[in-house]
């Protein structure tokens, strides 16, 4: 038995021997690996930029048309002709549809005749009248009698009338609501129309900033349809009062629009800016790491020997605008931080700075 008992015991300890023997060799390895100098890590680095800009307020929105209805019809009838395409641009008074009015014009043929005979009888009674064959008040009603009629001509012209629909002010049409034939009833919708030339934007800023608002201000608009544009407007209305239940203050801006490319119900987003300018430190929006613990850049720093390293800095940022942000504390103009390859550094790492691509600031990415 104690032959056995020091078999086992001497087996064991060439066992686990062994494994600790291997996990040495494997810590000194990683010690000696971590020991050695890394390649300095190659980012793309830009300068602190000062710049002057005007203060503004971002706010979202949506497009109204200046003038804008769904052409309806005032009267029951049968279409008889669409004299319009989906989409076309129209003049004011251009015809769009047509009822059919064959009974009105039928009846207004009625009508006409019934006020040439009333005149007739007029012409008749004013001869009579002038020798005295007559008296005053047979006159008077043979005057009303035609009156009467010319009135019934006059309202059976205004029905037909009403059966020719036409646009009521220069715009662009919709999409097409009837076809011809059908029956419609009055109120019906046929189309929509909207005047695109100007284009108002209406949106809502906290009251906090009402004695700012005046017309006038500039502002600017993005739409996600054009996502690379700036369309450029100015307040041309202020609301009386506050919303009571959002405390906001309603603002509506008009937006040149010859092209038509804006259209109503687009939602946009709208910066408004206030006539006075400040100077502030900029760098890139990239450039900035975002976390709850407060934000933080790289800045290069260059050793005695020449070498680059990434310093971590804290700073202070407000507004971001176009790919950029505003660095309210820990920087100085003119200052270089790195603007590309935040996530592969660590504080006091060297760095190569490889600036032979030129970037925009949308086109930047952290990795």
């Amino acid at each position: 038995m104690a032959k056995r008992f020091v078999a086992v015991t001497l087996f064991l300890l060439v066992i686990f021997g062994g494994i600790f023997g291997f996990k040495y060799l494997q810590m000194q390895g990683m010690a000696e690996a971590m020991s050695q100098p890394q390649p300095p890590a190659v980012v793309s680095t830009t300068e602190v930029r000062q710049e002057t800009w005007r203060p503004s307020l971002r706010a979202v929105g949506s497009l109204t048309a200046v003038r804008g209805i769904d052409v309806a019809s005032e009267v029951a009838g049968k279409v008889s002709r669409v004299t319009f395409e989906s989409g076309s641009v129209v003049d004011a008074d251009t015809p769009l549809i047509e009822l059919d009015a064959t009974v009105d014009r039928a009846t207004l043929e009625g009508a006409k005749a019934d006020r040439r005979l009333a005149l007739v009888q007029l012409r008749r009674s004013e001869d009579l009248l002038g020798r005295q064959a007559i008296s005053k008040s047979q006159h008077d009603e043979a005057q009303a009698k035609y009156d009467a009629a010319d009135a019934r001509v006059a309202e059976q012209e205004e029905r037909i009338a009403q059966k020719s629909i036409r646009a009521p002010f220069a715009g662009v049409l919709g999409i097409r609501r009837i076809n011809p034939g059908q029956y419609i009833s009055p109120g019906a919708r046929i189309v929509s129309l909207h005047a695109l030339d100007p284009i108002y934007v209406d949106y809502a800023l906290p009251e906090r900033y009402f004695s700012e608002m005046r017309k006038g201000l500039p502002i600017e608009v993005r739409a996600d349809a054009y996502a690379d544009e700036v369309f450029k407007g100015t307040i041309t209305a202020i609301d009386s009062g506050i919303d009571v239940g959002t405390r906001s203050i309603r603002l509506r801006a008009s937006l040149d629009n010859p092209d038509g490319r804006l259209r109503p119900g687009m939602f946009v987003e709208v910066l408004t800016f206030n006539n006075e300018s400040r100077e502030v430190l900029t760098v890139p929006r990239t450039a900035v790491s975002f976390n709850t613990y407060g934000s933080f850049l790289y800045a290069v720093a260059e050793e005695e020997d020449g070498t680059l390293r990434a310093k971590r800095q804290q700073v202070t940022t407000g507004e971001v605008r176009e790919g950029r942000v505003v660095v309210t504390k820990g920087l100085q103009a003119g200052q270089q931080v790195v603007r590309a390859g935040l996530v592969k550094l660590r504080d006091g790492q060297a760095i190569t700075a490889d600036n032979s691509v030129e970037l925009e600031d949308a086109e930047v990415t952290t990795e």
